[in-house]
């Protein structure tokens, strides 16, 4: 199998650098400055076994390579705020021997938040669902660092519309080899459900830094009890907080001194967006199709899309105001 990785970011490139190291075949997909210098110098990925600088092909898009391959395998690596524009362009590329991508080959999406896999259905017929606890960090064009010991992640992965196939365990023992767990699981959105209460931080994150905080914790509790009634609300199961701590305890350990995570790395790349539409907007939209209120996620929402959109510095805000502005739409919402 060839891996395609759309979006060789901070996950996609440490997954990608981490399976060719295990000798699988693997091409980059990236634009611009990343793609440049991933081009001219190579992948330099740094993990808690040392840095190596992987040389792979990379590409911009389907026509860069001659064609695809039926044994081809897409992993979508990109934030979900990009989504549909890689499903769109990757999904129409002609496959060797007939038909098109979306037709012919499985795409896994290993991303924040539960969109994707929807937006994936729509287009391809063969979509599976990546729960990623994979902590790395992606500031330069052409370096990623991913730290954790003693594996480098965790990866559930399963059909997005449920339950396990062929495809599934063939991914999940190469991405074995490469040095993550990745265990194959009937309910794989039920995890990914549950990652994304945890990920309802990171607009707090990025928006006030990645300092500790008694008030960020305080503020996240509030965000993760509002994803929490409007997941109960909508009907929709999560892994517990003890089958997340029994899967990840002492397997995903990361060193003191890591900088941000996603959603603060976006902002301190000044790309101009975030994904936050799609962490606590999901919850939003719960909350709304089920008559829940979710005040504290409206604020986290549009606070970080503020930031991307203006091109603030991460941080730039302290949690006093940012628990202020969620404190009053509370109000509002307990008035109305």
């Amino acid at each position: 199998m060839r891996y395609i990785i759309i979006g060789a970011g901070a996950v996609g490139a440490t997954v990608g650098g981490r399976l060719a190291r295990a000798g699988k075949e693997v091409v980059l997909v990236a634009r611009g400055e990343h793609a440049e210098a991933l081009r001219a110098d190579g992948l330099r990925l740094t993990t808690a076994d040392g840095t190596h600088v992987h040389r792979l092909p990379v590409a911009t898009g389907p026509a860069d390579l001659d064609t695809l391959r039926r044994d081809d395998v897409l992993l979508l690596t990109v934030k979900t705020q990009h989504t549909i524009d890689a499903l769109d362009t990757w999904g129409d590329a002609e496959v060797a021997g007939g038909g098109t991508a979306a037709q012919r080959l499985p795409v896994f999406c290993l991303q924040n938040g539960v969109e994707s896999e929807r937006l994936a259905l729509r287009r391809f017929a063969r979509v599976y669902g990546v729960c990623v606890w994979l902590p790395s960090t992606f500031l330069r064009p052409g370096v990623v660092s991913a730290l954790c010991a003693p594996l480098t992640g965790i990866l559930h992965l399963g059909a997005a519309a449920g339950g396990r196939d062929p495809m599934a365990d063939r991914v999940a023992a190469d991405l074995t080899a490469a040095g993550f767990e990745a265990p194959v699981v009937d309910d794989v959105m039920r995890w990914k459900y549950a990652k994304l209460l945890g990920n309802l931080g990171n607009a707090i994150q990025a928006t006030t830094g990645p300092e500790s905080h008694p008030a960020k914790a305080a503020l996240l509790r509030r965000a993760v009890e509002e994803g929490e009634a409007a997941f109960a609300a909508a009907g929709i199961a999560h892994a517990s907080r003890a089958e997340q701590a029994e899967a990840r305890d002492g397997k995903v350990d990361q060193p003191p001194g890591v900088r941000g995570g996603s959603s603060w790395q976006s902002l301190a790349r000044r790309t101009g967006s975030i994904e936050a539409d799609y962490l606590n907007g999901e919850v939003s939209l719960l909350g709304r199709l089920h008559g829940v209120p979710t005040p504290v996620n409206d604020v986290l929402r549009h606070a970080a899309n503020i930031f991307a959109r203006k091109g603030l510095p991460p941080g730039a805000m302290s949690v006093e105001d940012l628990t202020a502005l969620a404190d009053e739409a509370a109000a509002r919402a307990a008035a109305s």
